[in-house]
């Protein structure tokens, strides 16, 4: 099967969008057709075997409109994108809606003048002058329907195809009223001639040329004001797209060369100055810089980057010179993934849109024939054919297909936007309706509420060897190792500027540890079967191991010289917002269950971290799928939340697939909801997102269908004779211009969502890193945590970039007692004090590496 994009022009209302849907529909070899009435668009997937481009063109040309494909250029990006039609209509229907006011004014004076005693020249006034009257409002008129011709060359062209749409009911109403002018001005002509004054005077109040021009008009300021509100649809794309660099600076033969960013290709080496935006995705092969990525993942810190990290296209390099290799250039672009999943969402349609569609493709005929009825039923009351006909005309020109067929793709439009603005990508409307019902989310366990990185959470030294010192032996043993342990104790000690011991006679012992000689001592570390096959006794550190493995961390032995100087713990810890989210979520009234491979004692110390309902642990990656199914089978509406290549056949499995975005392609590729910045958070804010959608639809949807419902029994005279309500063609047009405007700005209305996230307890507001102390040496070491832990916040002046943020951060952390995070944007730092830790010590270590704190506060 294969996939394209059309552009489709000439729709106006949701009948037109029925109606093609319908005549691509029925070719043969077509599997989906979808049409969007706000982006003028129409995605098919068809066989290309059995079908061509030009049948599918030429099926959309049968049903009255035009269709082409839809151009993207080498780098990835619409080169006619929606927000580029919704301006062209925008400005065609501005100048449509001055010219037809310039001559609708001097009509109406002309036309009403009369019956407001406004002054008229005389030779408009009285019997005689009948003709010279209507004929000059006939004159008026004449350019009002020239410039608004569209609505009568569509109109009557998808009429005579038996396809009629919104454009053949103002076609239909306008030009009935027009020749019943005509028709007037004959029997104006008549009367003056035979000398009927009563047919001259009869024919002369009954014109309708003013009706026919104001329908006309008001209809072009309600398409005006129609696409001057759908453009803010766009916004978001248009902010994406924006962002992207049009040319790159690429080093080539040792030369730096300016070229098109269409003209990268993968491999390529490129520079970023300072304040540049990055034209693809890559890794920084030289340089560093402070990356602004938030256009592309909500996020409004700045991020620091060096040689090895990725970058991606459309992020602003703050500060810093680097150069990169280019991974993924073109349509493979994270910027061009993004807004073709957001484009093809806005294009995709929610299942709550059905009912509209199934109105939609009968709507246009029904309303002719209740006009035509309506005309005919009055008409043989007893009432003058003026009256019938008005009636008539009245019904076709408020009856507003618009409505429908807008309700339900601004809404998801916009809040598709919206969501992008915030990192979350729905790949289509359909998932952006589902995640609403949502009452379970299974969540993963690595990666998803932890980090996925393995980080020291304890030293415990012994009594005649230093919290330091342990940590440099730990060090000087796993920097030449591959264990995946080793990184955190690496990482650790680097953060701490601990220096390398001599080391001598390396030794890997798999599944166990590791042994070599530092400074002639024998050092060994590894897990408690290493020091048992050395005859290593440990008893006395079991207690405190035992402690350490209830709370799902790996403790590592260290000992020199057969003797035992302390365990640093290892564990993959929460992410900082992983326990809020569990919060946000049960307090929506969702089940929380985590679903992991994990050992029982592991995944339960998680539990009880962050309020988790339910853990299902020890589960087989296999298995995952058919735990997702039997809480499907128990009715459970089932969102599953993961990152890895084994989380894919559950995030399939699932109602909804939400895959974090630092997350395997497998998973992304196999979820229907992207989070680019890896925050549990934008679980919930994904969940309130479409529940904000789904009652604006539903709010649009009912609107519509209650101002037609409504409107057109008003039209069609219902209440006349029991309340003498009846509608002027003029007021009907006016009612149904503003009605498809109601429908978009209320959509609008969602791009003022934002999350509700609720507050974090006292209890999650620890640090990470929670250093263990050994007080003694003896048997039965016990377990210091600090009880309390005092929050304060630095004001600092004199940080500039990534550089100075990460020394302050630095020497802060260093300080004993101090768990520290610095802010480059807001130039503050929050700190998380274990110890009594002085005012003036912090501000000296910070004046001592060249800033300066101007203010402290609790």
């Amino acid at each position: 099967m294969k996939t394209e994009k059309f552009e489709v022009t000439g729709m106006t209302c949701s009948a037109c969008v029925a109606h093609v849907e319908k005549s691509v529909g029925k070719l043969n070899g077509i599997n989906v057709v979808q049409v969007n009435l706000l982006t003028n668009s129409m995605t098919v997937s068809y066989d290309e075997h059995t079908l061509t481009n030009n049948a599918i063109e030429q099926a959309v040309e049968h049903a009255g409109y035009q269709a082409h494909i839809k151009q993207t250029s080498s780098s990835g990006l619409n080169t006619t994108p929606a927000k580029n039609n919704v301006q062209s209509e925008q400005a065609e229907m501005n100048h449509r809606w001055w010219i037809s006011l310039g001559f609708l004014l001097p009509l109406l004076y002309l036309s009403m003048g009369h019956m407001l005693n406004w002054p008229l020249p005389g030779f408009f006034t009285g019997h005689e002058n009948a003709l010279i009257f209507a004929f000059t409002q006939f004159l008026l008129t004449i350019p009002i329907v020239i410039i608004n011709k569209k609505y009568f060359v569509t109109g009557f062209k998808t009429l005579f195809r038996a396809a009629p749409n919104m454009d053949s009911l103002i076609a239909i109403g306008s030009s009935a009223a027009v020749f019943y002018g005509i028709f007037a001005i004959f029997g104006i002509g008549y009367g003056l001639g035979h000398g009927q004054m009563e047919l001259v005077m009869a024919y002369s109040h009954d014109l309708y040329f003013e009706s026919a021009a104001t329908i006309l008009t008001l209809i072009t300021l309600g398409k005006y004001l129609e696409a001057r509100s759908k453009s803010r649809t766009t916004d978001s794309i248009s902010r994406l797209m924006d962002l992207a660099p049009k040319t790159a600076t690429v080093i080539k033969n040792n030369t730096e060369t300016e070229i098109a960013v269409e003209d990268i290709s993968v491999g390529d080496t490129i520079v970023v100055r300072s304040g540049q935006s990055i034209p693809v995705d890559g890794v920084i092969i030289s340089g560093n810089g402070n990356i602004d990525e938030s256009a592309l993942t909500g996020e409004s810190m700045i991020v620091y980057k060096d040689e090895g990290k990725t970058v991606m296209s459309a992020s602003i390099n703050k500060t810093g010179y680097f150069t990169f290799r280019a991974t993924r250039v073109g349509n493979n672009t994270t910027l061009a993934q993004i807004i073709s999943l957001v484009e093809e969402a806005s294009a995709s349609k929610a299942p709550i849109s059905k009912l509209a569609d199934k109105i939609s493709g009968i709507f246009v005929p029904i309303v002719i024939a209740i006009a035509l009825i309506s005309t005919l039923v009055w008409w043989a009351l007893g009432y003058p054919f003026n009256f019938a006909l008005s009636i008539g005309i009245a019904v076709l020109v408020i009856s507003c297909p618009c409505a429908l067929g807008l309700a339900t793709p601004v809404a998801i439009m916009v809040g598709t936007g919206k969501g992008a603005e915030h990192g979350i990508l729905f790949k289509s409307a359909e998932s952006l309706e589902t995640a609403h019902k949502i009452n379970t989310v299974v969540l993963d366990k690595t990666g998803t509420l932890t980090e996925g990185k393995p980080r020291i959470t304890n030293i415990i030294s012994s009594g005649n060897t230093s919290e330091d010192e342990l940590l440099q032996i730990a060090y000087t043993l796993e920097k030449p190792s591959e264990h995946p342990l080793a990184e955190a104790i690496i990482i650790e000690a680097e953060r701490r500027n601990i220096t390398l011991l001599p080391i001598a006679d390396f030794e890997t012992i798999p599944g166990k540890g590791i042994s070599a000689r530092i400074d002639n001592d024998l050092i060994q570390a590894g897990n408690a079967s290493l020091m048992s096959e050395a005859g290593i006794d440990i008893s006395q550190w079991e207690t405190t191991a035992n402690l350490l493995g209830a709370e799902g961390k790996t403790p590592l032995y260290i000992a020199r010289n057969h003797d035992t100087i302390g365990l640093i713990a290892v564990a993959d810890v929460l992410k900082a917002n992983s326990s809020r989210a569990v919060e946000a979520l049960k307090a929506m009234g969702i089940e929380v269950i985590m679903l992991t491979g994990d050992h029982q004692k592991t995944a339960e110390y998680i539990q009880s971290q962050t309020g988790i309902n339910t853990v299902m642990a020890e589960v087989m990656p296999q298995d995952k799928e058919n735990k997702i199914r039997q809480l499907q089978a128990d009715g459970k509406i089932v969102a599953m939340v993961g990152d890895g290549i084994n989380d894919a056949p559950a995030l399939t499995r699932a109602q909804v697939g939400i895959a974090i975005g630092a997350g395997t392609d497998i998973a992304i590729e196999s979820a229907d909801v992207v989070l680019m910045r890896s925050d549990l958070l934008d679980v919930v804010s994904a969940l309130q997102l479409s529940k904000a959608v789904i009652q604006n639809i539903r709010q649009n949807l009912f609107g519509a269908f209650f101002y037609n419902i409504f409107g057109i029994p008003l039209a069609a005279g219902v209440f006349y004779l029991s309340l003498n309500l009846k509608l002027n063609p003029m007021f009907a047009a006016a009612a149904m211009s503003f009605s498809s405007v109601t429908v978009v700005l209320n959509a609008l209305r969602l791009l003022s969502f934002k999350p509700r996230l609720g507050q974090m307890h006292t209890e999650n507001q620890k640090p990470t890193s929670d250093v263990i102390k050994s007080e003694t040496n003896n048997i039965g070491q016990q377990i210091k945590k600090e009880d309390m832990i005092t929050n304060k916040t630095l004001k600092i002046s004199g940080m500039s970039c990534g550089h100075c943020s990460a020394r302050v951060e630095k020497v802060l952390n260093n300080i004993d007692g101090v768990e520290a995070k610095v802010y480059l944007e807001s130039n503050t730092a929050k700190l998380a004090l274990t110890k009594n830790v002085s005012d003036e010590d912090i501000k000296k270590a910070v004046d001592n590496i060249g800033y300066e704190v101007t203010e402290i506060t609790d």
